[in-house]
C-alpha cells in the first residue's frame, strides 16, 4: 500500500482535472434540507460533482446510485488507500477532516487491499459469533438503566440522555469491557465526536483502553469479540488488534446512536408515520428501514483513490484525486426511485437496495450491521414501551442537525413524558 507523504502546508491545491466550479462542501444547507442541496448539485453538476473541502482541498462527489456502484464494485481501480491522495503535500497537520480522512494504518479501517483482507478475514468472524439473544439481552438491560436515570422527571433530552450512550455502553460489552469502563469509552468517544479542544486526548485515552484491553484478555480470554480476534490462527501486532477494536467501536458507535435519533425524530414529528404506527401499520423497523433510505446517519463517506486516470459520470478523473462517496444523495437518485438504476429496486419496493452501510469489498461487515441494527431496535422498543407518550418538548423546526456534511443525526431530541417508576434494576 501506498504510504502517505507527511502533510505539511505547501500553497495552492491543484483542482481536479477538468473541474468547472466547484461547490464548498459546507454550509447550513446541509444541516437544513441537505436533499435540496443534492438535487441542485445534479442539475449543475450530474452524477459526479466537484466540491472544495476545507482549506480549500478539491475532491469529487460522487451523488449517482450507479456511480457509487461502479466505484465501490471494483476495489482494483478505486480502492480506499488513502496514501494515493494527490493531495498530500497541501494538506496541513491540523486539517479538520483528517481523523475522517485518514491516513496509512495497519487497520481494518484505514487499509486496502490484500492487507484489508487479511483484517477482515480476522475481525469478521469475530464479530459474527456474537450471539443475538446475546445483543439484545445487554441492549434491553442497558436501555432500562438509561431510561432509569431520567423515567422519573418527566423530560430529557435523548440524545444525550440515552441515543449517545447505549451503542457505545452495547458495543464496549461485546469487545469485553466491564460495565464500569464501557462509561468512560462513551465519554471518549463524545469527545472524540465533538471535534473540540478534548478530542486530541480523547483519541489518546481510546488508545489506551483498547491497549489494556488487549492485554488483559491475552491474559484472561473470555466469551468476547477481543478474545476471538487474539484466538485467530494468523499473527497480528497488537498495535493491529488495537486499531481494529477502535475501529470497530468507533465506526459501531456515532452511526448507531444517529440511526437511533433519526428514527425517534421520524416517529415524533411525522404525523402520518405515528398514526400509522398507533394503528398497527407500521412498525420500528419500517421507521429504521425509512431513515436509512431518507435520513441515513452517514451522508457522505470518505473515500476512494483511483490508481490511473480514468473517467465516471462523464467526468475526467485523475490518479490520487479523492473521491466522496454521496450515500445519503445516491439514496434518493431519482434513477433509483424510478427502479432504473440498473436494475436497482425503488426506494420502496426494497429496503435492502439502500447505500447506508456503503457497498463493495469495503462496506460496512455485515455481522457489523446485524449488531447495529438489532441495538438500535431494541433500544428503540424499550424506550417506546417504557414511555408510551413520548412527545417533543419543542417545535420540530427548532431541532438542530450537526454542522456537517458528512454526518446527519440531531444534536439535541427534547422530550416530554409522564413520569413513571424505574424498574429497580441496579444502575
Amino acid at each position: 500500500m501506498t504510504s502517505a507523504p507527511s502533510a505539511g502546508s505547501a500553497p495552492d491545491p491543484a483542482p481536479p482535472s477538468g473541474c468547472p466550479a466547484a461547490v464548498p462542501l459546507s454550509g447550513p444547507g446541509f444541516q437544513t434540507d441537505p436533499q435540496a442541496v443534492y438535487r441542485a448539485m445534479r442539475r449543475e453538476h450530474g452524477p459526479v460533482v466537484p466540491v472544495e473541502l476545507p482549506g480549500g482541498l478539491p475532491a469529487w462527489l460522487v451523488i449517482g446510485y450507479r456511480e457509487i456502484h461502479q466505484v465501490t464494485s471494483d476495489g482494483e481501480l478505486f480502492p480506499r488507500d488513502v496514501g494515493r491522495w494527490n493531495q498530500w503535500p497541501h494538506v496541513p497537520e491540523d486539517w479538520p477532516l483528517l481523523p475522517m480522512v485518514g491516513q496509512p494504518l495497519p487497520s481494518i479501517y484505514f487499509s486496502a487491499g490484500e492487507e484489508h483482507r487479511r483484517h477482515v478475514r480476522m475481525v469478521v468472524p469475530a464479530l459474527e459469533a456474537v450471539d443475538p439473544f446475546e445483543i439484545r439481552g445487554h441492549c434491553e438491560q442497558l436501555a432500562d438503566r438509561l431510561v432509569d436515570r431520567f423515567c422519573g422527571r418527566g423530560t430529557a433530552d435523548l440524545v444525550a440522555a440515552f441515543c449517545e450512550p447505549l451503542p457505545v455502553l452495547v458495543l464496549a460489552r461485546l469487545v469485553g469491557f466491564p460495565d464500569d469502563e464501557g462509561a468512560d469509552i462513551a465519554r471518549v468517544l463524545k469527545d472524540l465526536a465533538d471535534g473540540g479542544p478534548e478530542a486530541q486526548s480523547a483519541h489518546q485515552r481510546f488508545a489506551g483502553h483498547m491497549a489494556r484491553l488487549v492485554a488483559a484478555k491475552r491474559a484472561e480470554p473470555g466469551d468476547d469479540v477481543t478474545s476471538r480476534m487474539l484466538a485467530f490462527p494468523e499473527e497480528f501486532t497488537d498495535e493491529e488488534y488495537m486499531l481494529d477494536l477502535m475501529a470497530i467501536t468507533a465506526a459501531g458507535h456515532l452511526t448507531t446512536a444517529d440511526w437511533i435519533g433519526n428514527s425517534v425524530r421520524l416517529m415524533l414529528t411525522e404525523s402520518d408515520f405515528a398514526d400509522s404506527m398507533a394503528r398497527g401499520r407500521r412498525s420500528v423497523a419500517d421507521a429504521m428501514t425509512e431513515v436509512l433510505w431518507e435520513d441515513g446517519p452517514t451522508q457522505i463517506l470518505a473515500g476512494r483513490w483511483p490508481v490511473r486516470d480514468t473517467r465516471l459520470g462523464e467526468r475526467r478523473i485523475k490518479a490520487g484525486d479523492m473521491l466522496l462517496l454521496g450515500l445519503g444523495a445516491a439514496n434518493t437518485d431519482p434513477l433509483v426511485r424510478q427502479g432504473a438504476a440498473g436494475g436497482a429496486p425503488s426506494a420502496h419496493g426494497g429496503g435492502g437496495a439502500h447505500l447506508a452501510f456503503s457497498h463493495g469489498e469495503y462496506r460496512c461487515p455485515f455481522p457489523a450491521q446485524e449488531i447495529a441494527e438489532i441495538i438500535a431496535r431494541t433500544g428503540i422498543e424499550v424506550l417506546l414501551d417504557r414511555l408510551p407518550d413520548l412527545e417533543l418538548a419543542v417545535p420540530a423546526e427548532e431541532l438542530v442537525r450537526r454542522p456537517s456534511a458528512f454526518l446527519r443525526g440531531t444534536t439535541a431530541l427534547p422530550v416530554r413524558f409522564t413520569p413513571v417508576p424505574t424498574t429497580g434494576a441496579p444502575s
